[in-house]
């Protein structure tokens, strides 16, 4: 009985299958760091990181259409397209980090026009890489591979796994170790690695060894002198955004950490959006603690989601009858900086205390898996619901998750965006917690860094105000507390509608509002 015979895979293809596996990875890094750039520099990454991937397959197509043109020397252009993905993909982090300093402030259309030419140059680029593989690894099989299926389906699994390793090691191990920009040198590196073995692999077929090796080394030379002042521009370039000393810059797997420290004091940015004033943060944190706690009367356990860094645990605090302080935060780095020099002095080194435990998870999924805890005041201090990721947490979804944690007499408090600013965004928060039964107290406080801000106050009872607050306030007191929940007109209420996980309303209200400012 014979059996037909298998096509052995020579040394040459199973370097290109090679090379299939780490094109795949760099083209997918390079759309990734696009994404999680413009993210930070334009804000709303559900948007940015849709358009981005949405222009990067559109591009993938177009190099595939144009492959079909290249007849003569596929390796020689291989290795050309795959010098061309290594510089710009390599580059294309530190380029646009550089002109987004560079551009005068209200140019961010100008922003959109270069990230979007360089992502379709680069998709373009690796959308001609991969055919040209497949055509090589057919003239080299000379006729003994089993069929077209064989190859396309060999390809496309390194395809596939190139992309797997990398979309898992980006987040996780690249930019928290490497940072944004040399992560994508890393790549570029890379690329330059395949072409540098195309190179020495097929030396005998190209007509322009020294020129093509002479690109290569040119090639090498930017990449390197790159890595060499990546941290330099990372430096410069935020500087110039933020205007001010940093004394720390860091990236976690969640978000872009900076911390500034000029002559008015401490500033924290998240993706670019300032989270705290020393100067003035005191008003924003006494106005989202005390309200609820003083007129609770006797809090024992309180839950504060978000939060990261103490300063609202500080407040709380100064309750002695309160056993324990359960603070849950996603972001490792946010409580690591708040237990070090830098704000430890601000929040009274309030994550080290006794009572306080602090919890790393997903405030969304951590309320699930926590059946029988239950507090007398729940404090949501999240990042404004500037995408979908984060209007979840302003969904009735979660204000359910929350009411089965919260005790019969407890309080739940929201901080709520600008009723001024965003009017329709806060008075959608009042909207959301009453439409899943709570009796709600709309309020708000001036805090000069962010303008009048405004904050939810919601239980099963209505509110009172507190006859005392406690000692060493220095923005609230008992005379002016009650006159928080007034409104003027142009603040006052309007319909905003509920915000829920299938029709995410806040998202709208909120990038139109904040929007029009800019």
């Amino acid at each position: 009985m014979s059996t037909a015979p298998t096509a052995r895979v020579s040394l040459p293809e199973a370097l290109l299958l090679a090379s299939v596996f780490l094109i795949a990875a760099c083209g997918l890094a390079y759309e990734l760091a696009a994404g999680a750039l413009a993210s930070y520099l334009l804000g709303d990454s559900v948007l940015q990181f849709s358009t981005v991937i949405g222009a990067y397959l559109f591009a993938l197509g177009i190099g595939s259409y144009l492959s079909r043109f290249v007849e003569r020397q596929l390796v020689a252009q291989f290795l050309r397209i795959e010098l061309l993905v290594a510089v710009v993909g390599g580059l294309l982090p530190m380029g646009l980090f550089a002109a987004h300093s560079l551009l005068p402030s209200g140019s961010e259309g100008v922003f959109r026009v270069l990230l979007y030419a360089l992502v379709l140059l680069v998709g373009s680029l690796v959308g001609l890489e991969i055919p040209l593989v497949m055509r090589i690894l057919k003239t080299r099989s000379g006729g003994e591979r089993a069929s077209l299926r064989e190859l396309v389906s060999q390809v496309l699994t390194f395809d596939y796994l190139g992309a797997l390793l990398v979309a898992l090691a980006f987040p996780l191990l690249l930019v928290p170790h490497l940072g944004l920009v040399r992560t994508g040198l890393f790549f570029g590196l890379l690329n330059w690695a395949v072409a540098l073995w195309a190179l020495w692999m097929f030396r005998h077929e190209l007509r322009a060894l020294h020129a093509h090796a002479l690109a290569c080394a040119a090639a090498l030379a930017l990449l390197m002198l790159a890595w060499g002042g990546a941290e330099r521009l990372t430096q410069w370039a935020e500087q110039r955004f933020y205007g001010e000393p940093i004394v720390l810059q860091q990236s976690s797997p969640y978000q872009r950490v900076v911390v500034t420290q000029g002559r008015t004091g401490v500033k924290l940015y998240l993706n670019g959006n300032l989270q705290f004033h020393e100067r003035d943060e005191y008003r924003y944190h006494e106005a989202l603690v005390h309200p609820a706690l003083a007129a609770h009367g006797a809090p024992r356990r309180v839950l504060v989601l978000g939060g990261g860094d103490g300063l609202a645990v500080r407040e709380i605090l100064r309750y002695p009858e309160v056993q324990e302080v359960v603070l849950v935060e996603l972001d490792e780095h946010i409580t690591r900086l708040a237990q070090g020099p830098v704000l430890a002095p601000l929040n009274h080194d309030a994550l080290r205390h006794p009572k306080v435990k602090v919890i790393h998870a997903d405030a969304y999924a951590w309320l699930e898996t926590q059946p029988g805890q239950s507090f007398d005041v729940v404090i949501a201090d999240f990042p404004d619901p500037s995408n979908h990721a984060l209007a979840k947490l302003y969904s009735t979804s979660f204000y359910q998750r929350v009411l089965e944690h919260l005790n019969a007499s407890g309080f739940l408090v929201v901080q709520s965006t600008s009723p001024l600013v965003a009017r329709h965004s806060f008075w959608t928060v009042v909207d959301t917690l009453e439409a899943v039964g709570l009796q709600t107290t709309p309020y708000h406080a001036n805090v000069p860094s962010f303008g009048e801000w405004g904050f939810v106050l919601a239980g099963h009872r209505g509110w009172r105000a507190p006859q005392t607050l406690p000692a060493g306030l220095r923005f609230l007191t008992p005379q002016t507390l009650p006159l928080m929940m007034s409104f003027p007109p142009d603040m006052d209420r309007v319909e905003g509608g509920v915000n829920r996980l299938s029709d995410p309303v806040l998202v709208q209200h909120f990038l139109r509002e904040w929007g029009s400012v800019h």
